[in-house]
């Protein structure tokens, strides 16, 4: 297979996990508010942007979203398209500085920086588009801004920079060994997922799932 054909299959494989993770992984966080769950595609789409840059990052997560929309989800459209929105937020930050600084502090800022955009985002969005989806006043919505969409997305954020960082480097090892990423060129400076990310990754993730556990 040629480069691009590596790469088209890489993104659809990504794809495929992406969408299983978010049909089985599904977890409601905030008991007040049905639609707000916590699922872990974005981890997958965020490591594919940060493998193949913050394009890929948006075609994978309009692709998930819509077979999602036609399969599982309940929200229809809007639910698309604040989907979309939110993933690439989070994703498609993360990959684009991480695609010019492609380095241990470069991923680190990427993802931190992508979890501050998508919480930043979506108190914007929610605030706009939530009142149209529960049929209620605006200001109803914005009295929901701080108690519950700020803690639920900086909660998802989170957990999506924590994961990401533990299991990006697992998953291009595989996608290597199978031939369908190419090796770093030799004077390329590599990432170092070494043991400090590993040991801030777990520390913001049992912070998450404390949390969770907290609210439920």
């Amino acid at each position: 297979m040629n480069t691009n054909t590596k790469k088209i299959v890489t993104l659809a494989m990504l794809s495929a996990i992406a969408y299983v993770v978010m049909a089985v992984g599904r977890i409601p966080i905030i008991p007040t508010v049905e639609f707000l769950k916590y699922d872990p595609k974005d981890i997958i789409i965020a490591i594919g942007g940060l493998v193949f840059g913050p394009l890929s990052a948006f075609l994978m997560s309009v692709v998930v979203s819509f077979v999602e929309m036609v399969t599982v989800s309940e929200s229809g459209i809007i639910g698309l398209i604040m989907n979309v929105i939110s993933t690439c937020a989070f994703a498609c930050t993360a990959a684009f500085i991480y695609k010019h600084k492609r380095t241990l502090s470069g991923a680190v800022i990427g993802l931190i920086a992508g979890s501050l955009a998508m919480t930043g985002i979506m108190l914007l969005w929610n605030y706009i588009i939530t009142p149209i989806y529960m049929g209620v006043p605006r200001e109803t919505v914005a009295n929901m801004l701080m108690p519950i969409f700020l803690p639920f997305n900086l909660l998802k954020s989170g957990l999506n920079a924590a994961l990401t960082m533990l299991l990006y480097k697992p998953l291009v090892k595989v996608f290597r060994k199978s031939n369908l990423i190419p090796e770093p060129e030799a004077n390329a400076k590599k990432p170092i997922f070494n043991l400090g990310v590993l040991l801030v990754s777990l520390f913001v993730l049992g912070t998450c799932l404390l949390i969770i556990l907290l609210n439920r």
